[in-house]
């Protein structure tokens, strides 16, 4: 807390999302009497500001394949506190950007982890070395490294997923609602995650007046940056089941380490993986190519369409119009990035 007590923690083998929920939960641990959480976490700030933590709950803290959520050993008891306190409340603050308290404590955390040893006190350090350095943004899809992919991964990602060479067509049930739209900066989640929040208030409302209609709804994103992780995320929030639909094994190869993690959290997470290619592309060409593929392969699998669109963008605009050629005006709905 501001001016007061500080503690520190390290764990060798863990990662920064994992790290993240244990500093807001051992601060609830510790920490009695109303309590606001200060974190530039939007992973540990969204799933109580939009309620994830309902979905997971109601699934039984299971997903499709019988298997803990991410991180349920520590999602579990900490949302089981917070829920039981009911005077804990989440604040997200934008990181390396001059915040006082979010420098000591990133500070705080570069030492934690070179160090690897607890530190505490009763008032904040003065000693500390450099904060981290801010984190990069991913690098345009122009630039993305080719060929740049864990083979533990891939496997994992292959081993999960449903190949359209196996099962040609659909494969998977329901009415099959796609979520795409505009990527970063436009939508940016990390970069103004107030606005993003917004958003995907947005899409549950949208998923909630869908879901009313077709009970059997199921959300499918191609879980690139911005729209289609937050659609996701919505889905999560909602409660719904999603279909993550892959043009080729572990396409965020090259994305900087937490946008990877992320992804592969929402991979993991889902009912269901379609692989619609085996072969890594071997060049930009070759990426361009099955983006395009995958774009076609989606217009003609599913019912219907929530297009987050400015209305300006043409790229969102040409599938925005390939949606409707496809799927008719009625069932294609816009929704603006706020």
């Amino acid at each position: 807390m501001p001016g007061g007590a500080f503690a520190a923690g390290a764990e060798a083998h863990t990662t920064n999302q994992r790290m993240e929920i244990c500093a807001a939960f051992e601060a609830v641990k510790a920490l009695p009497g109303p309590l606001e959480i200060v974190s530039d976490s939007t992973y540990v700030v969204n799933c109580f500001r939009d309620r994830w933590h309902e979905g997971w709950r109601r699934k039984g803290w299971l997903n499709s394949q019988r298997k803990p959520v991410a991180n349920r050993d520590l999602w579990e008891p900490f949302v089981e506190l917070v829920l039981e306190r009911g005077d804990v409340t989440f604040r997200w603050v934008k990181g390396h950007a001059g915040d006082p308290m979010n420098d000591l404590v990133d500070r705080l955390a570069v030492e934690a982890a070179k160090e690897q040893e607890p530190r505490s006190g009763d008032e904040p350090p003065t000693d500390l070395g450099p904060a981290d350095s801010p984190r990069k943004k991913s690098a345009p899809a122009a630039s993305v490294p080719v060929g740049t992919v864990s083979e533990e991964t891939t496997a994992a990602l292959r081993a999960q997923a449903v190949s359209t060479s196996v099962a040609p067509g659909r494969p998977y049930a329901g009415h099959a609602l796609l979520v795409v739209g505009h990527r970063p900066p436009v939508v940016d989640p990390e970069g103004d995650p107030v606005d993003t929040g917004e958003l995907i208030d947005s899409l549950i409302g949208e998923l909630t007046d869908l879901e009313a209609e077709h009970p059997d709804l199921v959300v499918v994103t191609g879980l690139r940056q911005g729209t289609e992780q937050l659609a996701a995320e919505a889905a999560v929030g909602s409660g719904l089941p999603y279909v993550v639909v892959l043009p080729w094994p572990d396409p965020a190869a090259g994305w900087d380490d937490s946008a990877r993690e992320r992804f592969l959290e929402l991979a993991e997470e889902a009912d269901q993986v379609v692989l619609l290619q085996e072969e890594i592309p071997d060049s930009r060409q070759g990426q361009v190519a099955a983006m395009a593929r995958r774009d076609a392969w989606l217009a003609r699998n599913v019912d219907g369409a929530v297009v987050v669109w400015d209305g300006a963008d043409e790229a969102v605009g040409r599938f925005h119009r390939s949606l409707v050629d496809h799927l008719g005006d009625a069932a294609v709905t816009v929704v603006k990035p706020r």
